[in-house]
């Protein structure tokens, strides 16, 4: 897969997403219990409004933390006209921007999963294709996706497996955590209302560990 022109092309539905929305849908509350439909779609045109000194000041005054910079930036950049971020993400589409530890596979499967935190409160079917979600579930046991996706030992001792395509992932012997790709990979990154949409004996420990 080519992650960079996959990563364009979900931001160009990503804007379209956003754009079909009217201000009551805006306003409900992702599945981010920082943001609101609005503010997610501010953090996701954040990488082409905010320059990286911004971020740096903002963590500063976060007391370091870069997901407290982060949630604050969002929720500035949401005052902004919908059309306005919506064009910056096409605009800027094709734009490969850094991603520090995660990396361009973190960029994209930030916004596969955004996508769906926002569709999913509101009832909309709206989603990336298949082989998108098989590329974030192939990624998120990975070392790299446990630097703020998936916190090391989350998925310990389980056995995951997709119900729409042909993905597994874990040992033969693991407690088995099964159901529709979007569901295992929205709750593997700590969503725990996709919980309902996978069966098997793991789901109780995962439902555990998320907390």
């Amino acid at each position: 897969m080519d992650v960079a022109a996959r990563t364009a092309d979900n931001r160009r539905l990503l804007a379209d997403f956003f754009d079909g929305l009217d201000e009551s849908q805006l306003e409900t509350q992702s599945l981010c219990s920082a943001w609101t439909v609005r503010q997610v779609l501010g953090h996701s045109a954040m990488p082409f409004s905010v320059g990286i000194g911004r971020l740096l000041w903002r963590t500063l005054l976060a007391g370091g933390s870069i997901d407290r910079a982060a949630v604050a930036i969002a929720e500035e950049q949401a005052r902004r006209p919908v059309a306005e971020l919506t064009g910056l993400l096409r605009t800027y589409a094709g734009k490969r921007v850094p991603a520090p530890g995660v990396g361009p596979m973190g960029q994209f499967t930030d916004h596969c999963i955004h996508l769906r935190d926002c569709a999913r409160p509101l009832g909309l079917d709206t989603d990336v294709p298949l082989e998108d979600w098989r590329a974030v579930l192939d990624w998120l046991p990975t070392k790299q996706a446990s630097l703020g996706v998936v916190p090391a030992g989350r998925l310990d001792g389980l056995a995951l497996r997709a119900t729409d395509q042909n993905w597994s992932w874990g040992a033969d012997d693991g407690a088995e955590v099964s159901g529709p790709s979007e569901a295992l990979a929205m709750a593997l990154s700590g969503r725990s209302v996709a919980l309902a949409d996978l069966t098997g004996p793991g789901v109780a420990t995962l439902r555990e560990r998320l907390g």
